[in-house]
């Protein structure tokens, strides 16, 4: 914790003419909308309660819930009654389940109506996964605050085989991850891949159920929802490069709303916030979307920002890395990470290789 530049009680419990006033002014630079009106009067009622929107899956819970209690920590008069409320949001992707992400808009449909929640003054701030956030953020939003990242690894889960060099030929593999399937490929080429999407608890009921052989997950959400226990075998780096800041949790809060900004100073990982900065660059460079499999690691090594990436053509016939080091500042994250994006583009496309960017 960041207890340097921590809010007081003092500043944080001011009158509430002050803090209406402060999130009135927020308001009205951050939402040019025909509604402003009815978003400051809302806006003003709810100056005593710190709202925090998420999704509605266990595991976006799970970290909206982890979000609540460092706040409590950082800040013991939010432990008062009432000081904080959980929002949870139904996205289009949460919706839409029998359909790849690739088809149906990407994975901005996580993050939509969140965003529109915050910017209509309906939360305060925003949980995301950050490996579901687009490069892009909507105007009037900020994402100042990562907190400390969780294993990136994935992890292979089967109730029939230990490992995925046990598995048979044509054996299913069920994976939603574009990012995934390509990897598997480009190393099992005989395996077959098939969509695979839902939370964390339906893919793996859907495992008990024989859909599948075996399924990868995100070691993270495993963790954080203690169903580590789940874990047939971890996979390693060199199998398996994570996806551009798996992890990793962002906050978002409404551009010139100071009270959220400093709250979330106070919980913000740094290390984190600049691997995620430099992967994203790197994401970003590429243009990448949903029907691109792109993966990118960023960590401190030895006080140095190291960068692996990847891109792939989704069959995982033609696989493009690269790697880069720095140092561990913001500048020279994200020029590692749009640096390391346009070579493999310039790459692939010399290579004639065509990609859906």
């Amino acid at each position: 914790m960041q207890a340097a530049i921590a809010i007081s009680a003092s500043q944080w419990t001011s009158s509430k003419a002050m803090r209406g006033a402060a999130v009135q002014q927020s308001v009205a630079a951050a939402v040019p909308r025909a509604r402003r009106c009815a978003v400051v009067a809302s806006a003003a009622v709810a100056t005593k309660t710190l709202k925090i929107g998420t999704r509605g899956s266990p595991l976006a819970l799970a970290q909206a819930y982890l979000t609540r209690d460092l706040l409590k920590s950082a800040f013991p008069e939010l432990e008062e009654e009432g000081a904080l409320e959980i929002i949870i949001i139904k996205t289009t992707g949460d919706k839409i389940l029998n359909q790849p992400l690739s088809d149906i808009g990407g994975k901005g449909l996580f993050t939509k109506e969140i965003d529109d929640a915050l910017l209509d003054c309906r939360i305060d701030i925003a949980v995301h996964s950050m490996k579901d956030v687009p490069t892009y953020l909507p105007a009037g939003t900020v994402l100042p605050c990562n907190l400390p990242r969780e294993d990136v690894r994935d992890v292979f889960i089967s109730a029939k085989y230990k490992s995925m060099d046990e598995l048979p030929e044509g054996a299913v593999v069920g994976s939603a991850s574009l990012r995934r399937q390509a990897q598997i490929l480009a190393k099992y080429p005989t395996l077959q891949v098939v969509n695979f999407r839902g939370n964390v608890q339906t893919r793996l009921r859907k495992l008990e159920e024989g859909a599948c052989d075996a399924t990868l997950l995100a070691l993270a959400g495993l963790k954080r929802l203690d169903m580590a226990d789940k874990v047939t075998s971890i996979l390693s780096i060199e199998e398996m490069l994570p996806a551009v800041a798996q992890g990793a949790i962002g906050i978002a809060c409404r551009e010139g709303d100071d009270r959220s900004a400093a709250a979330l100073a106070a919980l913000n990982h740094e290390e984190t916030r600049l691997a995620v900065v430099c992967e994203r660059a790197f994401l970003a460079a590429l243009d990448g979307s949903c029907r691109t499999p792109i993966a990118g690691w960023a960590r401190n090594e030895n006080g140095q920002l190291a960068f692996s990436g990847l891109v792939s053509t989704p069959d995982g016939k033609k696989v493009y890395q690269t790697t880069r080091a720095g140092a561990l500042t913001e500048d020279v994250a994200r020029e590692i990470g749009k640096d390391a994006g346009e070579q493999l583009k310039a790459e692939a496309k010399k290579d004639g290789t065509v990609f859906d960017w």
